[in-house]
């Protein structure tokens, strides 16, 4: 099953304050776990929304609105994408993820073709395989 887990901004991230040296170095750390045990497929640290751009689609022309936004539950400063048996065993890794006191993060299954159910036609399915494989190169 695979997961992205999205990591919730704080007033710090959304000011731009740089995780400490030790942070990154905890962080690294479970990372590398993660790789080494081969759960992590990506994970990356955004931005504030200083530097964001939302396009709101309304049935008309597509509205562009830069940032900052306020501070609100749907902002992310980061997230992972990654690949376990169950949903039990991401909770288990990201329990262990090293954040300080205030940090909240959400999981979030990704959708496979099979849970389209006879809505991924064949012709569908063939050409999710054939992205999917130029998307591993």
């Amino acid at each position: 099953m695979r997961f992205m887990v999205i990591v919730k901004a704080t007033k710090d991230s959304e000011a731009g304050v740089m995780p400490s040296m030790e942070l990154l170095t905890a962080m690294g750390n479970f990372n590398e776990e993660m790789v080494k045990a081969d759960v992590m497929q990506a994970g990356e640290g955004l931005h504030p929304t200083t530097k964001a751009t939302r396009i709101r689609y309304d049935g008309g022309e597509p509205a562009v609105t830069h940032g900052p936004y306020p501070l609100s539950g749907d902002l992310i400063c980061g997230f992972w994408l990654i690949e376990t048996a169950t949903r039990d065993d991401a909770i288990a890794w990201m329990k262990r993820a090293p954040f300080d006191s205030g940090s909240e993060i959400e999981i979030r299954q990704i959708f496979s073709t099979e849970d389209f159910g006879d809505a991924m036609t064949p012709e569908l399915r063939e050409q999710e395989d054939l992205m999917r494989k130029q998307l591993e190169k």
